[in-house]
Parts: C-alpha cells; structure tokens; sequence
C-alpha cells in the first residue's frame, strides 16, 4: 500500500542529495479533540520551546525562508512559529493539527493529504516554466522555471514554495493519510524523519491509524 515514489533526473542534478519524505498512515479517523490529545501536544509544545531546541528550529526555518525568497515567494513557516511560539498549536482537526505538530517540531516543511485522491505512482520534479497546479481554494499555480515539485501520474500535485492542490486536500471522510516532507539544501534528512515521525505517532495514538511506512530518500 506503501506509494510507490521516484525523483527525476533533473531533480537529482540540481539538488543531490536533498532530501524528501514520506509516511503513510491508513485507517485513520479524523477524531475531533480525542481525550489526550491537548496533554500531547502540551508536551511537544514544551520540548519545542526549550531554549536550544528553538534556537535550532528557528535557523532551519531561516534556511526555507531564503530559499523560498529565492523564487520570489514568501515563506510561511516563520509566521507559523511566531504564533505557535506566542499561542501554542493551533486546533483545527487532528489531521492538520498533526501537520502543524511536525513542521513545528522539527522546523521542516509538512504537506498533510488523502492518499486515496492521488492518481497513480508519485515523482519528486522540477517543474517547466508555466506548468498550473490547482491549488486549494481553487487558486491556480502558476510555475517557475525549475520551481520543486511533486506529480502523481496526471498532474502536479504540489508545488513547493507555493502549496498543496486541492485534489489530495484531506477532508472528514480521510481514511488513508499522507504526510510529505520537503528538505531545501541545508536542511538534513534526518529532521524529516523526526517531524514525519512526530505526524504518523500522532495519527497512530490520537486517530486509531496503522503506520504504513515511512521513507525519507
């Protein structure tokens, strides 16, 4: 059940090296406030503003700054930690809030999505100029020459420094859920597996879901 996934060679060229990953959780439920769950995310709040802990959260969180700056879009991570930092998690279903969790945790970038909405196997690419993903909301991106993406066998799915498309959008009805993590150069493979581990824990406990897998490549 494990996504069969693959990184172009155009991929590979550019960025050697640079992680992306991947966990898979099925059978979840979309529980609303399941009893523990505030004490959890209490506790990862706490181990997250420790102040060494943060200290290294916020320079990765800096590295995705710059790289999103880099193809003139701004970075939404470093709001995300102001506000978590000042008010703690937000709360807004299990699922996105396990999302918020892992990006904050690790101080990486977190997609969270229905599994059973892709079509077909999943690539890590770069995009041409002018490729369109339709984003959620209905938005339409629009990509950069060589913008990091990740395809399913029809379509972009997710354009790094611009969202995840609506398609793959989790909803109440999510049985299988995908977490996705993106590195930027600088960034280690290693904290996707901590802010990716941090995701599946979570939906495992709290949504009664049954890990999968989880691969970082």
């Amino acid at each position: 059940m494990f996504p069969e996934f693959s990184i172009s060679k155009t991929y590979k060229e550019k960025y050697p090296d640079v992680g992306f990953g991947l966990t898979l959780i099925s059978g979840c439920r979309n529980f609303n406030n399941p009893p523990g769950f505030d004490q959890h995310k209490r506790n990862l709040l706490r181990k997250m503003r420790k102040r060494e802990t943060l200290v290294q959260i916020s320079e990765r969180i800096e590295i995705y700054r710059i790289f999103f700056e880099s193809f003139g879009f701004k970075c939404p991570l470093p709001q995300h930690l102001k506000r978590t930092i000042n008010s703690g998690f937000p709360r807004y279903s299990l699922f996105v809030d396990a999302h918020f969790m892992a990006e904050m945790c690790a101080g990486i970038l977190v997609a969270v999505t229905d599994y059973d909405r892709f079509e077909g196997a999943l690539k890590l690419d770069l995009a041409q100029e002018a490729e369109v993903c339709k984003g959620m909301g209905g938005r339409d991106f629009i990509t950069k020459s060589s913008e990091i993406v990740l395809r399913d066998d029809k379509e972009i799915v997710c354009v790094l420094c611009q969202g995840a498309d609506q398609k793959t959008r989790v909803h109440e009805a999510t049985g299988s859920v995908l977490f996705y993590a993106y590195a930027v150069p600088g960034i280690q493979k290693q904290y996707l597996e901590k802010g990716l581990s941090i995701a599946a824990d979570t939906l495992v406990q709290f949504g009664g879901g049954k890990l999968e897998g989880l691969e970082v490549y």
